[in-house]
């Protein structure tokens, strides 16, 4: 007959055995699931991200960028503002990336297809961050999630440096809009976020929008020291709008940063109306903008 102590040594080794194996098999099928992900992304701000932490894609959105190499030959699924139900469909896709600033976009095509894309918030650099930490955990890009988040930490650190016992110069950020003039953008935009986080003092805030109807006389009042112009969709006929409204309205003539010539054009891909992974070299950017001449 055994033994008590010998019969619990047993059932020990037993369950030390079974614990073993279960976490090996449980390992090997997440690595299994993490192997057969088919993600879509349907802008190119998702692209980046993705590239970043060099996740597969199998679906990329039609775009005037510049593709990823490892994305050249991917599947394209139309343009972000109209992305194709049916072209994502065909991919069979595991997961569908937006942004929540194009969430009305996706409409009844897509619920007919089954797909529910997952909305990313990308408003500001803070929530950039926190994207790219969240799908490093996701898709086991954790170290890539670091590196990524690291760089922009250290563009962070490094205008808050220059900014620093300076007084904050007076911005206005615009955003042009093809053939409809331009929109203010506040300190809730993406670019508004930027010059927050460069030292700079955003002359038009708001409690919750991000962009709010132009007006000639709150401008003039204003008196900008500088002006960031974004150019996001467009861009050259929006350049052209901009100078042809700058040159024949008396009132941009008679602010200080078009006096001074500070007066600055954002362009993709560094510059977008979400934050995306050049979001280091934009800081870097506007922070030099913002205070001329310092290290």
């Amino acid at each position: 007959m055994k033994s008590p102590r010998r019969t619990a040594l047993i059932v020990v080794i037993v369950l030390l055995i079974v614990g073993v194996f279960g976490g090996y098999f449980a390992n090997h099928q997440l690595a299994k699931q993490r192997h057969h992900q088919r993600i879509v992304a349907t802008t190119y701000a998702v692209v980046q991200i993705a590239d970043k932490l060099k996740l597969p894609l199998v679906g990329v959105p039609n775009t005037a960028n510049k593709m990823p190499a490892r994305y050249k030959n991917v599947t394209k699924i139309g343009s972000p503002m109209n992305p194709s139900a049916e072209k994502i469909a065909s991919v069979k896709p595991t997961a569908v990336y937006s942004v929540t600033t194009l969430k009305d976009q996706f409409g009844k095509s897509f619920k007919q297809q089954h797909i529910k894309p997952y909305f990313l918030n990308l408003q500001s650099v803070s929530d950039l961050q926190h994207v790219v930490t969240t799908m490093g955990n996701q898709y086991d890009r954790k170290s890539e999630a670091r590196a990524a988040n690291q760089e922009i930490n250290q563009a962070i650190s490094k205008a808050k440096q220059r900014a620093n016992h300076r007084q904050k110069p007076r911005v206005l950020v615009l955003m042009g809009l093809p053939g409809a003039g331009y929109m203010i953008a506040t300190n809730h935009s993406y670019v508004g976020n930027l010059v927050e986080l460069a030292g700079g003092k955003n002359v038009f805030t708001s409690k919750n929008q991000e962009y709010i109807q132009p007006s000639d006389e709150a401008i003039q009042k204003a008196q900008p020291q500088v002006i960031l112009r974004l150019e996001h969709a467009m861009p050259a006929m929006v350049t052209e709008q901009f100078n042809s409204d700058f040159k024949t309205q008396s009132f941009w003539r008679q602010t200080p940063a078009v006096q001074s010539k500070r007066v600055y054009d954002l362009r993709e891909p560094d510059f977008d109306a979400t934050a995306n992974m050049h979001a280091a070299k934009a800081l870097g950017e506007v922070s030099q903008w913002l205070y001329p001449g310092s290290q």
